[in-house]
């Protein structure tokens, strides 16, 4: 039977609870998924003084093949996105900058450095988003940057975000699509601190620093990020989730919410409805946390799949932005990249193809029963049919078929890098 024959009967099914299939397609290619690109060389970067990757992240094998130039990391991403069905984003971290081999730090980093990318994203119809990397520095060697007792220090990495923001406003400007700047740092204590209240004061003034320079918002928007814990600040973060909540909402930020950042009983999918009550849009970074936060390549799991629902089943698809960060270094990064995207969007036709309205209504009218019960069910509705068919009508690879693809280019590109 024919993709398109096996469409039309998942299609019915569908159709007789009123969801309009076609609609959701149509729908589902205008949602970008900003992909990360430090998944295609281990969060090298290419800075001339590059440092030992720091700040409680680690990246884990040594498949052959890793970009080592941006040359490389733009024609394996242009690879990557060829199978992945939608137009989507890059997301860069500063040290992504090139500095044609002039040493420059990054409190002096400029759009300049940076223009190469944009030329690129032009040239692929692609939106970019941006981090500042407040990490992997020996300004951040004890593991504290804008918290830092040492009020020098604390300047480097406050001139460093306003540069960084600066950056996302060129990015945004050039590429006529906001760039969501979003600023994660990793301070915080090995053991148990004695003071917890003065380094969110100092974070706090840092932030309040950093903001106060005009960036057009039309161009850039800014978020921040929490974290649990980390290798190294085991017993205290600095920038907790209850920190940077309270800051976005007072200072009108987004709050980034990253799927490996909180304690392993916490889901994010039951935080985005409450967030989105009081925010008018908010930011996540969706990977997946095994034991801790280890940023696994995102899977079609039931997690992801409930993110995505929360999304969709709240109208709230133009108010979630949608980033990833994932890094694995023990498969083919290309693969690692592929399947996790595919995943996210995946995970979005799911819930678009779930009876929303009436599975709220029997909830609001206390039937648990068939809410439950037609959950379960359509666990099992054909939605690989309509998923196949969208990805031949976006032209890349149905099913397993991608894997032919990134066989052949680890042969004829992957296999020559040293």
């Amino acid at each position: 039977m024919s993709l398109k024959s096996q469409f039309d009967l998942a299609k019915n099914e569908y159709e007789q609870w009123g969801i309009n299939v076609e609609a959701v397609l149509e729908k589902l290619k205008n949602i970008p998924i900003s992909i990360h690109c430090w998944q295609g060389d281990d969060i090298g970067g290419f800075e001339v003084n590059k440092a030992e990757l720091s700040g409680g992240i680690d990246v884990t094998g040594n498949y052959p093949g890793k970009a080592a130039t941006p040359e490389e990391l733009r024609m394996d991403l242009e690879k990557t996105l060829s199978l992945i069905p939608g137009k989507h984003r890059i997301n860069l971290h500063a040290l992504y900058a090139e500095t044609d081999g002039e040493v420059v730090d990054r409190d002096k980093l400029e759009p300049k450095h940076f223009m190469k990318w944009v030329n690129w994203a032009k040239e692929q119809g692609l939106g970019l988003d941006f981090n500042p990397t407040v990490f992997s520095h020996e300004k951040a060697a004890d593991g504290l940057t804008l918290s830092h007792p040492d009020p020098e220090i604390r300047k480097f990495w406050i001139d460093h975000c306003i540069a960084s923001r600066k950056i996302g406003e060129y990015f945004g400007k050039e590429l006529g699509t906001p760039c969501l700047t979003n600023i994660w740092i990793p301070d915080g204590y090995k053991d148990v601190p004695s003071d917890r209240l003065t380094p969110r004061k100092r974070l706090k003034e840092s932030l309040d620093e950093i903001f106060a320079v005009e960036v057009d918002d039309t161009y850039n928007i800014d978020s921040v990020e929490s974290k649990l814990f980390g290798i190294g600040s085991e017993s205290y973060v600095v920038g907790s989730h209850e920190f940077y909540l309270s800051y976005a909402l007072k200072n009108n930020k987004l709050c980034l919410l990253d799927t490996g950042h909180f304690h392993p009983t916490e889901t994010v999918s039951n935080k985005i409805s409450s967030m989105l009550l009081f925010n008018e849009k908010l930011a996540l970074h969706v990977s997946r946390p095994v034991r801790w936060d280890s940023d696994h390549v995102v899977t079609f799991d039931e997690e992801l799949k409930e993110i995505a629902l929360e999304i969709v089943r709240n109208d709230a698809i133009d108010k979630v932005m949608i980033g990833l960060d994932f890094f694995d270094a023990s498969i083919n990064r290309i693969a690692a990249w592929t399947i996790g995207t595919r995943n996210m969007v995946k995970a979005l036709l799911y819930a678009m193809l779930m009876p929303n309205e009436q599975l709220k209504e029997l909830q609001e009218n206390g039937d648990y029963t068939r809410r439950l019960a037609l959950l379960e069910e359509f666990k099992t509705y054909p939605f690989g049919a309509i998923w196949n068919y969208y990805c031949e009508q976006m032209n890349v690879p149905v099913k397993e078929h991608w894997l032919a693809d990134v066989a052949k280019y680890e042969k004829t590109v992957l296999s020559h890098r040293k």
